[in-house]
């Protein structure tokens, strides 16, 4: 393992020492502790609740009011000390010497102002520029760099006008304003279309690069971090467990956490094998056990465990290591890191089928769905959105489908028409023998209990004030069916959550935990057909495994007949057989997942191949720019 340094480089940009983070008696992170120099790209990965984001906060003086961080983060830039300066200070300091790039770019833009007065601002409030005409005039620039389209236009727009990859492009945008010597980005690529995020990525690096800036680049996602950064900090339970160069920390990590994230990061072996997971989930703050915070999930832990492990290197009160470090001379591989998952055996890729299985469950043929846009002028109609452009194909029963593509392809709006919750503009939706399309909504009861959908986000479908006894028993309620608490509880338990669970609300579990609920819920009414409408894309990579085998085991337990949409085709290839591939309400390619993975041969595919971020690639030598390369051709082209 690599040590940290005692003092920092004397090009640092910023010094972190001994940082902790408290609530009341409870410590959320301990014992940070790094530096950054100019122009070098560091990442800072862990699974959700590891304490990253709230790092990230540190460094900018944005804590909520009822945290108290102590040790010191200092800017030697602008010589300050962060922690206990005041918001005069901090707010000198933010946005010039050091910016942020946070996770959801729509709660960070100001809803009411069009993006160009954001980016302006930013450059006013430090005097950057003389005037606002200069301003206006520089925010355009700076719209164009991130490469919006006509950014003149884009500028008078709103935030709401512009889809989730501009929104992030404007905020980095005001985050690269000033030119600062450190950029803080949060998850800057969650859930994004992988050429979007390709696309991203590429900006950020080019963005500190032009401005030999540092970067710390905080994600659960470790092919970004090796695609995009030099160095790696991996954090768990508010420490950090491990630090080095990123090749020699993904290529040989020492410590059984680094090498379970890797594990559960491998999306590209054998498809249809069991995806490695880490036992259990990330505790709540304050309940990480003594000496080892990661010794209750660790197949590997020991009773030496519960004492606190020596930080390896000439500096001992920096950090936390491993009882059991892996041998650092041989390359890691997952079987020395994890257990296989609890379901024990490998699955192939020919998963079992129900009997009758040559029977279609869904058949789709020449579906239109065209949406009217309001109109913006007394003479002229709204525009046409034509949102599926005569769409066929079909779905055997007990088969696993894919469908891949970008955002505004059109997946979202077929999942809505196949659950009919909408309505075609023409063409037929044919579920297990009835044509929906054309039936009114009380005579689709049978679709109800024989169809049943996971969304992406768990938060926003699962009702807030309701206790998970009543969120599961929602749909049997819904159809005039009683039930029974012992029901409730059988379906928790087959989604993999305790019988603890009823009691509580969703803000009560972690994002994962919240996804299975969804999954218990749909399960309730004993579907056939379970659609799955990216219900992954926003997890951490070690929760993606564990819900990517949940789906897995309850398709084939339950003869379950899947439809997965997700812009990841590296996802679909674990967990269905055959894949349609989308592109502007078209399918412009189908086939087995094997076969489109490895001979695409339509080049829509293969730019949504060659934009998934891999760390076999990076850790080769592969760029940002090499990754965004496809895209950036293809908005050419267009």
């Amino acid at each position: 393992m690599s040590a940290l340094p005692l003092a920092p480089p004397q090009d640092a940009v910023i010094d972190v020492r001994d940082l902790g983070v408290r609530v009341n008696d409870t410590d959320l992170v301990a014992d940070v502790s790094f530096s950054i120099g100019r122009g070098e790209r560091v990442g800072l990965i862990g699974e959700s609740g590891s304490g990253k984001s709230l790092t990230g906060l540190s460094l900018m003086g944005l804590l909520p009011e009822d945290l108290v961080a102590s040790g010191s983060v200092r800017l030697p830039g602008s010589d300050l000390e962060v922690v206990g300066a005041g918001d005069a200070a901090l707010s000198r300091v933010r946005g010039r010497d050091v910016a942020m790039v946070f996770q959801e770019p729509m709660t960070a833009l100001n809803p009411t102002m069009r993006v160009g007065e954001q980016v302006a601002e930013a450059l006013l409030i430090h005097d950057t520029v003389p005037d606002r005409k200069a301003a206006h005039q520089r925010a355009v620039d700076l719209l164009a760099q991130v490469r919006l389209p006509e950014p003149a236009e884009t500028a008078r727009a709103y935030p709401h006008q512009l889809s989730g990859g501009q929104r992030q492009r404007v905020v980095l945008a005001i985050a690269l304003a000033n030119d600062p010597a450190l950029l803080v980005c949060d998850e800057p690529t969650t859930a994004l279309d992988v050429t979007v995020q390709a696309l991203v990525l590429d900006l950020i690096v080019r963005g500190v690069e032009a401005r030999d800036a540092a970067l710390l680049l905080i994600t659960h996602d470790l092919s970004v971090v090796a695609t995009a950064c030099e160095r790696v900090l991996v954090m768990y339970g508010g420490r950090i467990v491990e630090a080095g160069p990123v090749e020699e920390v993904f290529r040989r990590p020492r410590h059984r956490y680094t090498q379970g994230l890797i594990a559960a990061s491998d999306l590209t072996s054998e498809a249809g094998r069991r995806l490695w997971t880490i036992p259990g989930s990330v505790p709540p703050a304050g309940e990480f056990p003594d000496g080892c915070v990661f010794r209750n999930r660790c197949t590997f832990a020991t009773d030496e465990c519960a004492v606190r492990p020596a930080w390896t290197g000439p500096d001992p009160s920096r950090g936390y290591a491993c009882h059991h470090p892996a041998d650092s001379t041989s390359p890691s591989s997952p079987t020395r890191a994890l257990d296989r998952p609890e379901k024990g055996s490998v699955q192939s890729t020919n998963r079992k089928k129900r009997a009758g299985s040559d029977e279609p469950g869904i058949v789709v043929e020449d579906l239109v769905r065209d949406y009217q846009r309001p109109r913006t002028s007394l003479t002229r109609p709204g525009q046409t959105v034509h949102a599926l452009r005569g769409v066929s194909f079909q779905v055997t029963a007990g088969e696993r489908f894919g469908i891949v593509g970008e955002s505004g392809c059109g997946k979202s709006t077929l999942l809505r028409l196949l659950a009919g919750l909408d309505r075609p503009t023409s063409g037929r939706v044919v579920v297990e023998g009835t044509d929906i399309a054309p039936l009114p909504e009380r005579r689709l009861q049978f679709l109800r209990e024989r169809l049943q959908m996971v969304f992406q986000d768990p938060m926003s479908s699962l009702d807030p004030r309701m206790r998970v006894r009543d969120i599961v028993a929602e749909p049997l309620v819904a159809q005039g069916s009683r039930a029974p608490q012992a029901r409730v509880i059988e379906l928790l338990t087959e989604v993999g959550l305790s019988e603890s669970a009823v009691h509580r609300y969703p803000h009560q579990f972690s994002g994962g935990q919240r996804q299975r609920i969804s999954m218990a819920r749909a399960l309730a009414p004993s579907p056939g057909i379970l659609l799955a409408d990216e219900p992954v894309s926003a997890l951490d990579v070690s929760v993606r495994a564990q819900v990517l085998n949940l789906i897995s085991d309850l398709v084939d337990e339950l003869d379950l007949t899947l439809v997965f949409v997700s812009h990841d085709l590296s996802v679909v290839r674990h967990l269905c057989d055959r894949v349609a591939v989308m592109n502007a309400g078209e399918i412009v390619e189908t086939g087995t997942v094997e076969e489109i993975w490895r001979d695409p041969q339509d080049p829509y595919t293969q730019r949504l191949l060659a934009a998934v971020p891999t760390m076999a690639r990076a850790l080769a030598g592969e760029t940002t720019a090499e990754l965004a390369a496809t895209e950036l051709a293809y908005v050419t082209d267009a």
